[in-house]
């Protein structure tokens, strides 16, 4: 069980991010191979929501739900997939009118208000998926735990 359900503490946001040593965080520029994905899904087990900003989401929504589905990759990526697919998963966005995937709701008001409402609902950590959802967060001082992957690839 999580530790925060059992202290009664609040929930800890957690941002984990795929870098290369050059410091690029473009997802086209990292091996996606299947010991990032059990990496992944290892640490998506120890939360119950995602947080995304519009285009990681949409970027996911696009690839995820249909591999979840139909299962057509290797064992660690469908694992992945259903992880995900399964999470609630909540979308800042002020653009978006409506979103298809399962367990998803739009997040539209004060980002601060909203997470700090959300830290200290009962629930396992909430993970940030999005650069600039985790830039606004952590200008905010609201990310309490970080995980950097370090990609051995110069991206330039």
């Amino acid at each position: 069980m999580n530790e925060a359900r059992e202290t009664g503490s609040v929930r800890r946001v957690v941002f984990g991010v795929n870098i290369t040593v050059d410091g690029c965080c473009d997802h086209t520029q990292v091996i996606a191979d299947d010991e990032l994905h059990e990496y992944s899904t290892d640490l998506l087990r120890n939360v119950d929501l995602v947080l995304f900003g519009r285009k990681t989401y949409q970027l996911f929504e696009s690839y995820w739900p249909a591999v979840a589905r139909n299962q057509t990759e290797t064992k660690s990526v469908n694992e992945f997939a259903r992880t995900i697919d399964s999470l609630e998963k909540v979308v800042v966005s002020t653009t978006l009118t409506r979103v298809e995937w399962r367990n998803t709701r739009i997040l539209r008001g004060n980002l601060q208000d909203e997470i700090v409402k959300l830290k200290h609902q009962n629930g396992k950590d909430i993970s940030i998926g999005g650069l600039s959802i985790a830039s606004q967060l952590a200008q905010l001082d609201l990310i309490d735990e970080y995980h950097f992957l370090v990609q051995p690839l110069v991206a330039g």
